[in-house]
């Protein structure tokens, strides 16, 4: 006797996103969106880059342009074993040489923002590079401080090789203008993506003023903290804060940022009376929610009292409906009386009830939940320990880091070749 098959489980239902476009991962970058804003966001200066610096960055070792007095390098020898050279040893070549230009927009851009600058991509940050940087941070003081941490970075991997990654084709209606490039959203790919370094002016912000906020077919829906720690201070400002980002929204997105959905992250420092614009981020499980789900934002009502969900669908009902009044009045010479919309019939509704406010989350302090959030931020992308606390050594700088690091990588070579031998045996 045959046995009956097994059920098959269902799949797991896909979280109700509206379909992620390559237009819409470029309004999210910063080459799009900084000329739009640029009087609201900390002062910043964009370079264009080049195939062969693109190249530089793709590369897997590290060779950074030789300084004044020394020749800092690593380099990539034979055994794939990263090696030292300074004005003693033997010149490794100028990878600079290549883009020299761009070398010297860098040095030049540095020094017009006050001597120090933090970097990122189109996109991200190389926040999880911090480790390398002998300041354990983004500031950077030389172009290779900066060459350093966007090599070193999974972020910025990620920026140059899986931007578009889960985007669908555009709608056949749909269109993008960009500023910098004649190409269709479509067309474009990772290796024609017009990518730029942007380098902030460096300031000491303070996370436990920055904030993440989510936007909903044009409705400030909820907000957060981006640092997630408790802090006692933010609970009586919470209101304000709540009403400052509001009015900041209203006044300066709501109706100029091209897409209905997406996220944004702002700062707001001492006095607290001036929101200043950080970045955007697309409306898609790539972004990190921080203190929610995205299972809870895109369930959550809005002001209307109307899900992500609800929404996609009313969309589609809508254009139907309006379609269909459409061919009526084509169709009919006469008078006709009129029929509300459901627009107007969901309007009418939230008149009755009265907006809600967006929900304003803070870490509290007996929040068990709270405690998952002491793990180390981007713990996933650093290196071991002893690699991290080779950086942090002073005052050798730079230079006797990469010592050390030269040191426990020939290290492991060694030990994995011993292991290789005794496998084979």
């Amino acid at each position: 006797m045959e046995s009956e098959p097994a059920e098959k489980a269902d799949p797991p239902k896909r979280l109700p996103f509206p379909p992620l476009t390559r237009s819409h991962i470029l309004h999210c970058s910063y080459h799009y969106w900084h000329p739009l804003y640029r009087a609201i966001t900390p002062k910043a200066r964009l370079i264009p880059l080049n195939e062969p610096f693109l190249t530089y960055l793709r590369s897997d070792n590290i060779v950074l342009p030789p300084e004044d007095n020394s020749r800092a390098t690593l380099a990539d020898d034979d055994s794939g074993v990263y090696s030292f050279s300074d004005s003693d040893g033997e010149e490794a070549a100028d990878p600079s040489a290549e883009w020299r230009e761009i070398h010297a927009q860098i040095k030049a851009t540095i020094a017009e923002l006050g001597g120090k600058v933090t970097p990122k991509l189109n996109w991200s940050a190389p926040k999880d590079a911090t480790w390398i940087s002998a300041t354990n941070d983004m500031q950077c003081r030389t172009a290779n401080d900066i060459y350093l941490l966007l090599k070193s970075s999974d972020f910025i991997t990620h920026d140059l090789e899986h931007a578009f990654d889960d985007c669908e084709p555009e709608a056949e209606a749909a269109s993008t203008e960009l500023p910098t490039t004649e190409s269709s959203p479509e067309t474009l790919d990772t290796k024609t993506i017009p990518y730029h370094l942007v380098l902030r002016k460096y300031f000491n912000l303070n996370p436990s003023l920055e904030f993440r906020c989510f936007v909903r077919n044009r409705k400030l829906l909820c907000m957060c903290q981006r640092d997630l720690n408790h802090f006692d201070f933010l609970f009586p400002l919470r209101d304000s804060f709540r009403a400052r980002i509001q009015s900041f929204f209203d006044e300066k997105l709501k109706n100029t940022f091209p897409d209905p959905n997406f996220v944004f992250d702002v700062y707001i420092p001492p006095p607290h009376e001036r929101v200043w614009l950080i970045d955007i981020n697309p409306w898609a499980i790539r972004t990190d929610p921080l203190l929610f789900s995205w299972k809870e934002i895109l369930e959550m009502k809005d002001p209307t009292g109307i899900t992500e969900e609800e929404s996609l669908e009313e969309d589609v009902v809508r254009l139907s409906l309006n379609n269909n009044n459409n061919n009526n009045n084509n169709n009919n010479n006469g008078p006709h009386t009129h029929q509300p919309s459901i627009e107007e019939e969901k309007d009418s509704s939230s008149d009755e009830t009265g907006p809600s406010l967006p929900e304003f989350r803070l870490v509290e302090r007996d929040d068990p939940e709270a405690y998952a959030f002491s793990t180390p931020q981007f713990s996933a992308h650093k290196l071991p320990k002893e690699v991290v606390d080779a950086s942090r050594a002073g005052p050798g700088g730079m230079k006797e880091f990469m010592g050390k690091w030269q040191e426990i990588l020939e290290k492991r070579f060694q030990e994995d070749q011993e292991a290789g031998s005794s496998d084979e045996e």
